[in-house]
């Protein structure tokens, strides 16, 4: 299968392949045949983080891929508890040394924890030191609001690259992404299909069924045609070479919006940014 995909500039002049393949959950001895499966299905961005536990296992999967390393995109994320300056050095370093990776391409703040004021501003000082060293091709952040990045740019005045955040038909965060379409900050989607909940929804089965797609595939391809980057993740290895088969149809405008039509006040599933004060 050709591993051909879109890829998306960022503002800090590097590319990032639009779909990308999340391991959360997935445990640290599975994560390299699920990885190899990704990979032989044309996956090349692997989205994983320190609190996932399998940082070990993606650096095995690259180490072990037959693709060059350039080919491949490893974003990992900060643990919360370490968001201090010296603390998020070392955190670098040890995500790295897990890996057994030179550099990783985009290092992200796992949560922007507002009670604990400032701790993600020196968190995020460290990020640009250690991209400056090379360790890191771009940093940026993940579940940040427009008040955090505010707080960030105005410190620093260096902005994420990427914004990785909870986005799909039922929560679509059309405020949130104007913002980042303001500031240049490009939108990853995680839990794009809404931990599966989205996959029952009739509009979205008619719409799959028209193109001879699974749902899950309509609503991947929903993501892609607005410029957004998504991250679907299964372990199953099935859907794993589904969720890449996306390239080769298009939803109509009509289609588009009546997928967007599914947007709901409660559509959040994980925890709200602004009330998620937990150091983990």
């Amino acid at each position: 299968m050709t591993s051909a995909q879109p890829i998306i500039a960022l503002n800090d002049g590097t590319t990032v392949p639009q779909l990308g393949f999340g391991v959360w959950e997935i445990g640290d001895d599975a994560t390299v045949s699920v990885l190899k499966a990704a990979f032989a299905a044309g996956f090349r961005h692997i989205d994983c983080a320190q609190a996932y536990g399998n940082e070990r296992g993606v650096g095995r999967a690259v180490r072990a891929s037959d693709l060059i390393r350039t080919d491949l995109f490893v974003t990992t994320k900060m643990r919360t508890s370490h968001f201090a300056h010296d603390k998020a050095l070392k955190s670098v370093e040890d995500s790295l040394e897990r890996m057994g990776l030179d550099y990783v391409d985009l290092f992200l703040l796992h949560w922007p924890v507002p009670s604990h004021d400032g701790l993600f501003v020196a968190a995020w000082k460290a990020l640009i030191e250690m991209r400056e060293a090379g360790r890191i091709r771009s940093i940026g952040v993940s579940n940040f609001l427009p008040e955090h990045l505010d707080r960030l740019i105005g410190e620093t005045g260096i902005p994420p690259a990427v914004n990785q955040l909870e986005l799909h038909p039922r929560f679509q965060q059309r405020d949130v992404r104007a913002v980042h379409d303001k500031l240049g900050i490009a939108i990853a989607c995680y839990s794009p299909l809404g931990r599966g909940a989205l996959l029952d929804e009739p509009a979205v089965a008619k719409i799959a069924k028209a193109h001879a797609k699974s749902p899950a595939q309509a609503i991947i391809r929903w993501h892609l045609q607005q410029g957004l980057i998504v991250l679907p993740k299964t372990a199953t290895l099935s859907r794993i070479a589904e969720n890449f088969d996306v390239f080769d149809f298009d939803l109509s405008e009509a289609e588009m919006a009546a997928i967007g039509a599914l947007d709901r006040p409660d559509g959040r599933i994980l925890p709200d940014p602004r009330h998620m004060n937990n150091l983990f």
